[in-house]
């Protein structure tokens, strides 16, 4: 069994079937891509791991226990840890402020906004968040405020909270969209860093083929809500299937 099992999945909204019947068993310490065309059902299956949609079908278990019935909360505190398209970050504060909110999060289960005041404070989180930040190569931007950042380090940031609360799987949905190449390779590299040095599993929505076959050692292709195929990058690149149903698409 993979780390994250989802097995006959099914959602509708009215009458438009969102998802059916779908399977994916993510293996533990692996960079799992799950890639289709718009309307598929990609970013569907995403909110139903993190307690953002309930399945109207099926299961979904992370590490044997279920996360349905859960709240988006409870399912990070398992050990799940999300990245959005747009990076969700706090832009009124600085950097090193935006890295000690997850680190005070771990510690104590919970941050509430009217201790920003206070948080410099806190010697063991502040030291924390500047460790995060150095090994992210961002600590020469620690007094920066994060509205002032590029995308891409944005982004970096975004991730940079994730890992702070140690999670076991992180879930990137279009990780890269709107960057520049630029910034993209930068992620890449970030993300083999992450996945080589830490003990997590990543699992991947993206667009970008060039970020999937970087990254990714095995893929799932969903079309019109069903899995069509999953494999490794080179059988999924070759796949008559898969170019007609996407990749032929963004060719």
């Amino acid at each position: 069994m993979g780390i994250l099992e989802v097995k006959d999945v099914g959602k509708r909204f009215g009458g438009l079937q969102a998802l059916g019947d779908v399977n994916l068993s993510v293996k533990e310490n692996s960079v799992h891509a799950i890639i289709g065309p718009n309307g598929a059902g990609k970013s569907t299956l995403l909110n139903c791991l993190v307690g953002k949609l309930i399945p109207d079908t099926g299961s979904v278990m992370f590490d044997g226990q279920s996360v349905l019935g859960r709240t988006p909360y409870e399912i990070n505190q398992m050990g799940i840890s999300r990245v959005f398209q747009t990076p969700e970050i706090f832009s009124d504060l600085t950097v090193l402020e935006n890295m000690m909110i997850p680190c005070f999060a771990k510690r104590d289960g919970a941050f509430r906004m009217h201790a920003i005041e206070n948080m410099m404070s806190e010697a063991e989180i502040v030291d924390k968040a500047e460790h995060m930040l150095e090994e992210m190569n961002m600590a020469d931007k620690a007094g920066m405020h994060s509205a002032s950042m590029s995308r891409g380090d944005k982004r970096r940031l975004e991730i940079a909270m994730c890992l702070a609360q140690e999670p076991r799987l992180l879930l990137l949905d279009e990780p890269t969209a709107g960057m520049a190449r630029a910034d993209t390779n930068n992620t890449i590299d970030l993300l083999k860093q992450i996945s080589d040095e830490r003990d997590i599993t990543i699992a991947i929505i993206e667009h970008d083929m060039h970020v999937v076959f970087s990254l990714a050692n095995r893929i799932t292709v969903l079309a019109q809500g069903t899995p069509l195929v999953e494999d490794d990058p080179e059988n999924i690149r070759g796949n008559p299937k898969v170019r007609e149903a996407y990749l032929g698409e963004t060719a």
